[in-house]
């Protein structure tokens, strides 16, 4: 059974995963990775629907940041169905750029308040991503400690709101036990053409598209 209804607006947002590279001067811009799979695999299998898919995910964002613009990239445009990929970054930069780490305490207090925005606002479906690493090189385990809570977060999150929960990490380890993680993602974290392809038959399956 199809999740998503006819007519609708389906919003994609996060970080570079979801970006990937869309042009931010077209709206209409979908990127050329999962968000852009999706809404052409759904629209070829079901075209009668005439579903409009949005991407307003932005390279670098942190959770902080989706509260931020959370008015104006998602209550305004008033979209029906709302997926969201974030978190990663939350954990990458502290290791990388010597930022400021984000706690758990934290990262849950932004995440949900996105999420209630959603319930007071709108009246919108909801899918959450989790975020994911793949060990393309040793130092990544080192992430993990800071990593899995977060995905235990998002999890629980999406319990308390009603939303889709697709685990996409586990996913992800699941498909390198098949062909090496550079396959998938040769940094880790940005997903090569199949990790894109691997993101949307996670997503379709997760809406009952397929």
């Amino acid at each position: 059974m199809i999740i998503i209804k006819p007519n609708s607006t389906v919003l994609f947002q996060g970080d570079s995963i979801t970006d990937c590279g869309r042009n931010r001067s077209v709206p209409d811009s979908l990127g050329c990775g999962y968000a852009f799979i999706v809404a052409g695999m759904f629209s070829a299998l079901y075209p009668e629907h005439n579903v409009k898919f949005l991407n307003r995910g932005i390279s670098g964002n942190r959770t902080e940041h989706l509260v931020q613009r959370w008015q104006e990239d998602c209550i305004d445009l008033r979209p029906d169905f709302i997926s969201i990929m974030i978190g990663i970054n939350d954990v990458w930069h502290a290791f990388n750029k010597k930022i400021e780490p984000v706690s758990l305490e934290q990262f849950t207090i932004n995440y949900r308040t996105i999420l209630q925005m959603i319930r007071d606002h709108l009246d919108a479906q909801i899918l959450l991503m989790e975020p994911y690493v793949l060990h393309t090189r040793e130092e990544f385990e080192l992430w993990r400690p800071d990593l899995d809570p977060k995905r235990e977060a998002v999890k629980e999150l999406a319990e308390e709101f009603g939303a889709i929960f697709v685990p996409i990490d586990s996913i992800m380890q699941e498909a390198a036990q098949k062909l090496e993680p550079g396959f998938w993602c040769p940094d880790g974290v940005h997903p090569a053409p199949a990790g894109h392809g691997l993101i949307a038959k996670a997503w379709l399956e997760a809406v009952g598209a397929f």
